[in-house]
């Protein structure tokens, strides 16, 4: 807490009159364009390593950067909390893209690669369900890349999950058919400060470099 306290003063001394000008202009209402769906991990900030403002981004965090899949009925099968942010985003915000973001050494992740019924919290073992799938298919022997670590392989296949999950809402779906979204994975590897992006083209995530920015830049100006 008295970190928190110490880095409200500064913030008051030093950055506070720059906000306060932008979030003037947020007061009456916010556009960010992107819905950001990323872990509770203290280590994964997006607003930091993706340089964004207030206003940018709306965000829903949770453990393991999970979504609960939608049900036959256009319902959430588990926690509306997920399910009532992406409609907000969706029918509210008009938002055009969801960037679903997972992460290098992932407590969640690991959790599930040594048995969730091991985890003796009821509540996140219940939760961490949301990506079983995931660690099915990781045992199947599908993967994105080798060269990781089981538990960093298995969070890379999770983002490609909860897209699925996330797709699975009837609002996104429909904007999906109209052209005006796009649901897009991420991967932050805590270890280097990289982001990631998944490329269908080839099966992976890859660097986020001025190299792939460029190639984003062009699919998202088509």
């Amino acid at each position: 807490m008295k970190k928190l306290i110490q880095g409200i003063v500064e913030f008051r001394k030093k950055v506070q009159k720059d906000y306060r000008e932008a979030l003037g202009k947020l007061a009456t209402g916010q556009s960010p364009d992107t819905l950001f769906i990323a872990c509770s991990d203290s280590r994964v900030v997006p607003n930091t390593f993706a340089s964004t403002n207030p206003g940018d981004l709306f965000v829903i965090r949770n453990v393991g950067n999970l979504i609960p899949p939608c049900g036959d009925h256009g319902v959430s099968s588990s926690d509306e909390s997920e399910a009532a942010a992406i409609e907000f985003s969706i029918l509210n915000l008009a938002v055009s893209d969801i960037i679903v973001c997972g992460h290098s050494e992932c407590a969640a992740m690991r959790a599930l690669t040594t048995n969730r019924n091991k985890v003796s919290a009821p509540n996140l073992k219940n939760w961490l369900r949301h990506g079983d799938t995931a660690m099915e298919r990781l045992r199947s022997g599908i993967t994105l890349d080798n060269n990781l670590a089981e538990h960093n392989q298995l969070s890379q296949l999770n983002v490609l999950l909860q897209m699925e999950h996330v797709n699975s809402y009837p609002s996104v779906k429909k904007r999906m058919e109209e052209g005006t979204l796009a649901i897009h994975g991420w991967w932050f590897d805590i270890t280097q400060a990289d982001v990631y992006a998944y490329e269908e083209e080839f099966r992976r995530f890859v660097l986020i470099d001025e190299k792939e920015a460029e190639r984003l830049y062009k699919r998202f100006t088509k």
